[in-house]
């Protein structure tokens, strides 16, 4: 048996990598998304607010966040187009651990079910006034004057209920293996994020990383919905 030179060796060798290369590449797209590459799946599929045919999408976002904000119009136009066939809900990354202001905010404003109607406001104070609420003091000033009244406010801020969640905020995030923003979250199970487009999609301008994502979203709502 002749011995392949190691030159034939290296040729050969090189040949394969890059057929591989642009083999994945094919396969991997926003339209056709590969788990591992535009989006991976949690070992522990987590508890879903959705009912029937409807399926979650969570953000997991920050409000410092520019790449948040950045999405924030697409995002929202693209939940109104979704109708009824989602059930769409945001978790606060808690930057700083289990007491985060931001996150406290997010969980004090959540329980008073007005979260929706001052998103865009706390969005606004951060990247448009560039006024950072960085300390519960912060966001007790910024309720007041914005015309929460003040007691009121603090009595839900401080609340057990709050708190408790605010102590456990981390564990959530880890329970859907999220660190870093935005990432959305399908049916409990699905995760995506720009990152993982952009790594997988190298192509892919950064200013269509947004757009691209919501296309993996869409394709992996369709399979969440048809496994119920």
């Amino acid at each position: 048996m002749r011995a392949i030179s190691p030159a034939i060796s290296s040729t050969v060798l090189s040949t394969i990598l890059t057929l591989c290369f642009f083999a994945n590449s094919a396969i991997a797209s926003p339209a056709s998304p590969v788990e591992g590459a535009e989006y991976k799946m949690l070992s522990t599929p987590q508890a879903v607010t959705a009912t029937g045919k409807k399926v979650e999408v969570i953000e997991f976002f920050m409000y410092h966040c520019p790449a948040c904000n950045a999405l924030e119009p697409r995002l929202l136009e693209w939940v109104k187009k979704q109708g009824d066939h989602i059930v769409f809900r945001r978790i606060h990354l808690p930057h700083t651990g289990n007491k985060d202001p931001e996150t406290h905010l997010f969980l004090a404003l959540d329980a008073m079910d007005v979260e929706k109607d001052w998103h865009a406001k706390i969005l606004n104070t951060w990247h448009v006034e560039h006024h950072q609420l960085l300390t519960d003091n912060d966001n007790i000033e910024w309720a007041v004057k914005n015309g929460f009244d003040k007691h009121k406010f603090m009595e839900t801020y401080f609340s057990f209920s709050v708190m408790s969640k605010l102590q456990g905020s981390l564990r959530v995030a880890e329970s859907y293996n999220v660190n870093s923003t935005p990432t959305l979250v399908i049916d409990g199970r699905y995760v995506t994020d720009p990152g993982a487009i952009q790594n997988s999609n190298p192509d892919i301008p950064g200013e269509d990383l947004d757009k691209a994502m919501l296309q993996v979203v869409d394709v992996l709502i369709q399979k969440a919905a048809a496994s119920k």
